[in-house]
C-alpha cells in the first residue's frame, strides 16, 4: 500500500478527469444526509461516471487495486476459508484462489485491523491474500444473497405460530435451548429483528413482520410486568418459565421500542475456578484469595464474566464454619449455605453493607464497588477482620488501583487492605467437534514470541495450534462456549509501599512486573498454545495485532 501524504479522494478524482468538481459537490451534500456512505460509494450510487473506472480510480489513489466485483467474478466458497459472520464484520469477499494465493475484495477503504485479521486466517490455510477493493454496496449485496446459503440452525418459529403469544414464547424458548444469554428484540424501519448473544456474540436468528410489532411489546410488558402505556426505558421480570429468572429491559428507539432479555438460569450449577480457566495451582489461589483483613477485586468490563468467577470463588471458600453473605444487585444463582441479599429500589450496597457488619459475617460478597461510600465500607471491612470480595470496572488489575483513587479512597486504606486485583476476559474455545489440527505458521510464530520476549516468557510453538472451521453443532461458527483469560496481581509488601506513596499507575505495573505479575496477554497466549482458542479470538479482546 502506498502510504505517500496524498489529496482528498475527490480532489484526485476531479485533477484525473474522472469526476467533475459539481460530482463532488452533489456527493458531499449527499453525504451531509448520510454520514455513514463513503465518498467513493456516494457517487457509485449517484451514477457520475463508469463504475469500474472509478473503482480502478480509487484503488490506485490509496494504494490498492480496485475492480469492479460482480457474481460473476466469485469462482471460490466463501465459507471455505472463513464465515459468514467474519465476511459480514470485515465487509471481505474472497473471489479467486490460484497457486497458493487467494485473491480477496475489502470495501473501498484501507482497514488494516480488518486486512490483518483475514490475512491471518489465510495464512492458517497455507495460502497468501492478495488485496483488492471495491464498492461497499456491492460487498454487501452478496453477502446479502449469500445468507440463505449458509445456515443458521436457529428454529424460531415466526409465520407458523397464529398468535403472538406462541411467537414470543418460541422466540425466548429458541433463546434458551441455544444457550442465549440475551435476547435482543428490536424494531427496524421494515421488520422486526431479532438477534441472540451465544458465547458473547450476537446472531441474527429471525425478522419478523412490522404489522406485528405492537402485539409484541404488548405482549413482552405484560409478562414483564411493565406499564403498557408508558413509551419510556422500563425494567420489568419474566418469571414464567422454569428454572429462569428473565431480566427485562426496554429502550424506545426511533422505529418503536427495543427490548433486551437477560437470561439468568435460576439455578446453575457454579464451575470449578480452575474450570473458569483460572491459572497456575491451588496454591497460587488460596494465596490470591486471603480469609481475613483484605478486599479481592475482580475488573473487567461489563459481561467478561466477573459475576461468574465470584460465584466459582465463593463456592470454594463455602463451608458450613464460615458465615458467608452477599449483597448483589440481582442474585443471578443462588448457592446452597450462603446468606444471600438482593438489594431493590429502596436500598443500596452501601446501605446494605452496613447491616450486613452488624451480621457476624467471615466472608462479604459486595457484587459491585461503585461509589467513594461503598469502597469506604468494604475498606473499614477488610480492615476489622472479615474478607470482602466485590467487583469494579476497569481495563486491567494495575487499574483498580487508579479506579479506588479517582472514588476518593486514600492511598493507605488502599494499599493496607488490598490484597488481590485480579482481571479478567472471556475468548470463545474452539469446537471439540470440528476443530482442525494443525502447525503454527511463521506469522502465529512471530507475533507470539514477540510478545514472549517483552514480558520474558517462552512459549513453546513445535506443537498443535486448530483452525476453527464451524459445523452445525457450534452454529457453524467454529467456537462452542467460552473461558476466561486471567491476571492475577498480588500487592507485595513491595507493592504497598509504592501504593502508599501514591507512585503512577505505571510504576506499579513496572514493579509488579519485576515480581511474579503477568498481564493478560500471556495468560491468552497460554491458552493459544494450549489448543483452548485461537490467535484470532484472542486478538478481538486484548489487540495484539
Amino acid at each position: 500500500m502506498d502510504t505517500r501524504k496524498r489529496q482528498p479522494i475527490g480532489v484526485e478524482l476531479v485533477k484525473r478527469g474522472i469526476v467533475t468538481e459539481s460530482d463532488i459537490d452533489n456527493a458531499l451534500k449527499y453525504q451531509r444526509e448520510h454520514p455513514d456512505k463513503k465518498l467513493g460509494d456516494i457517487l457509485y450510487r449517484l451514477n457520475v461516471c463508469e463504475p469500474h473506472k472509478l473503482i480502478e480510480e480509487i484503488g490506485d489513489i490509496i494504494g490498492e487495486k480496485g475492480i469492479l466485483l460482480t457474481g460473476e467474478r466469485i469462482k471460490t466458497k466463501l465459507t471455505d476459508y472463513f464465515s459468514l459472520d467474519v465476511a459480514q464484520k470485515n465487509k471481505v469477499i474472497p473471489f479467486e484462489v490460484a497457486s497458493g494465493k487467494i485473491k480477496v475484495c475489502f470495501a473501498n477503504t484501507v482497514n488494516s485491523k480488518n486486512m490483518n485479521t483475514i490475512k491471518l486466517l489465510l495464512l492458517n490455510k497455507g495460502l497468501v491474500m492478495d488485496t483488492y477493493i471495491t464498492f461497499e454496496d456491492d460487498i454487501d449485496r452478496i453477502l446479502k444473497s449469500m445468507e440463505g446459503e449458509v445456515t443458521t440452525d436457529f428454529d424460531v418459529s415466526t409465520e407458523s405460530n397464529d398468535t403472538v403469544i406462541g411467537l414470543v414464547d418460541s422466540i425466548i424458548k429458541t433463546g434458551i435451548t441455544r444457550r442465549a444469554s440475551d435476547i435482543h428484540i428490536e424494531p427496524m424501519a421494515e421488520e422486526i429483528r431479532v438477534r441472540y448473544r451465544i458465547d458473547g456474540e450476537l446472531f441474527t436468528a429471525a425478522k419478523i413482520k412490522k404489522d406485528k410489532q405492537s402485539q409484541i411489546i404488548g405482549r413482552l410488558k405484560a409478562i414483564s410486568n411493565m406499564h403498557q402505556e408508558k413509551q419510556e426505558s422500563q425494567d420489568g421480570r419474566i418469571l414464567i418459565y422454569e428454572d429462569y429468572n428473565i431480566r427485562v429491559s426496554s429502550q424506545p428507539n426511533v422505529y418503536g421500542e427495543k427490548f433486551v432479555l437477560r437470561l439468568l438460569k435460576k439455578n446453575s450449577n457454579i464451575r470449578d475456578i480452575f474450570e473458569l480457566g483460572f491459572p497456575g495451582t491451588e496454591e497460587d489461589l488460596k494465596r490470591s484469595i486471603n480469609k481475613k483483613n483484605s478486599i479481592t477485586i475482580i475488573a473487567a468490563p461489563t459481561g467478561e464474566g466477573k459475576t461468574t468467577t465470584l460465584y466459582s470463588i465463593m463456592d470454594y471458600l463455602n463451608s458450613p464454619e464460615i458465615n458467608i453473605t452477599t449483597i448483589e444487585d440481582p442474585v443471578e444463582i443462588r448457592i446452597k449455605g450462603l446468606n444471600q441479599i438482593e438489594i431493590d429500589a429502596k436500598s443500596s450496597f452501601s446501605g446494605s453493607l452496613r447491616t450486613v457488619l452488624r451480621q457476624d459475617p467471615d466472608i462479604i460478597l459486595v457484587g459491585e464497588i461503585r461509589d467513594k461510600e461503598t469502597g469506604e465500607i468494604a475498606i473499614q471491612a477488610g480492615q476489622t477482620g472479615h474478607y470482602v470480595l466485590s467487583t469494579i470496572h476497569t481495563i486491567d488489575s494495575v487499574e483498580v488501583i487508579t479506579r479506588l483513587r479517582k472514588m476518593g479512597l486514600s492511598d493507605y486504606d488502599i494499599s493496607s487492605t488490598l490484597a488481590t486485583a485480579i482481571s479478567q476476559r472471556l475468548v470463545r474455545k474452539l469446537c471439540p467437534k470440528c476443530k482442525k489440527e494443525r502447525k503454527f505458521n511463521s506469522e502465529e510464530k512471530k507475533i507470539i514470541t514477540s510478545i514472549g520476549e517483552k514480558y520474558n516468557v517462552t512459549f513453546d510453538l513445535n506443537g498443535k495450534t486448530y483452525d476453527a472451521p464451524g459445523c452445525k453443532y457450534c452454529n457453524h461458527t467454529g467456537y462452542y462456549d467460552r473461558i476466561g483469560v486471567f491476571e492475577v496481581l498480588n500487592l507485595t509488601d513491595e507493592v504497598k509501599q509504592i501504593v502508599m506513596e501514591g507512585k503512577s499507575s505505571l510504576e506499579i505495573r513496572k514493579l509488579a512486573l519485576e515480581q511474579d505479575y503477568k498481564p493478560l496477554v500471556i495468560d491468552g497466549l497460554n491458552k493459544v498454545v494450549n489448543g483452548y482458542t485461537t490467535l484470532e479470538e484472542l486478538n478481538k479482546k486484548l489487540l495484539i495485532f
